[in-house]
């Protein structure tokens, strides 16, 4: 029976969390603002940690790759503050990379409205969700005022 959740998935968990963690408590570099750090793949020999990180509000690429860089430079001090957290035998090289998945989610969303937004039925669905989130606000109106 294999395992469902493997060592290097249960590190790899571990370090999102603490890195999370020293970013927002340590990092001071007012050159990086909200820093998510939104998943770490460890290599299997637990060597390598490769960190996707996505910066709130930030849509400009020289901002997202000044970030990039001063997280890019921080590695060893985070490496070093992880490795007094996490018992291991070694502590994984951070790798920091962009990820985009929330800006790449939110431009297919908006295809998406503007592809459903000829469609008929959309446009009833839509009217059909604005009544009734009217009708509970106005029902509620009406009880307070029983």
């Amino acid at each position: 029976m294999a395992k469902e959740y493997s060592r290097t998935q249960r590190v790899a968990d571990q370090i999102q969390k603490e890195l999370a963690q020293l970013i927002q408590q340590e990092m001071k570099d007012p050159r990086l603002g909200m820093v998510t750090v939104s998943a770490v793949d460890v290599s299997r020999d637990l060597g390598f940690a490769n960190v996707f990180i996505s910066f709130l509000g930030v849509d400009d690429q020289e901002k997202i790759d000044e970030g990039l860089e001063v997280m890019k430079s921080a590695a060893g001090f985070l490496r070093s503050q992880l490795a007094k957290s996490i018992k291991l035998r070694t502590t994984p090289q951070l790798r920091f990379s962009y990820d985009n998945s929330m800006s790449h989610g939110a431009f297919l969303n908006e295809l998406i409205i503007k592809a459903r937004s000829g469609d008929s039925d959309f446009q009833r669905t839509l009217a059909d969700k604005e009544q009734e989130e009217q009708e509970p606000s106005a029902n509620q109106e009406q009880k307070g005022e029983e």
